[in-house]
């Protein structure tokens, strides 16, 4: 019997259910748990994401190298001009990767509270790191 039921993967911010909304909106989810620090939801594909309140968050400063650690997500797409209408329409932003290494195949965006994504295209060749 395996002791880990499952994982999230959890962001911190200062307002959750602020980021819960965008996340929802972009993943097509539900909200699964809320209490007072922390909101979690399920994506429609089952992608399991929440968001934990930290006031003294900071967003991180990627691609610049002050404040840069942190986790990146990457989400599949089949559409990378579609989503990026979504992204912006609930809040987030493109982020300015010129001359970043990789494919051409995937965009970078901050979320409202300043985390870095990922949009990739679904199938493409190129190397997940």
């Amino acid at each position: 019997m395996a002791v880990v039921k499952a994982g999230v993967v959890v962001l911190d911010c200062a307002e959750p259910e602020k980021l819960a909304e965008f996340y929802k909106g972009l993943l097509d989810g539900e909200e699964t748990d809320l209490s007072a620090n922390r909101v979690e939801i399920r994506g429609a594909d089952g992608i399991r994401l929440a968001f934990r309140r930290d006031v003294n968050a900071t967003p991180p400063s990627w691609p610049r190298p002050e404040n840069s650690l942190q986790a990146h997500l990457d989400f599949l797409v089949d559409d990378l001009d579609e989503v990026e209408r979504r992204v912006v329409s609930l809040g987030g932003r493109p982020l300015d990767t010129k001359g970043a290494p990789g494919p051409h195949e995937e965009r970078g965006y901050a979320d409202p509270a300043g985390h870095s994504f990922t949009l990739r295209l679904d199938g493409c060749d190129s190397p997940r790191w």
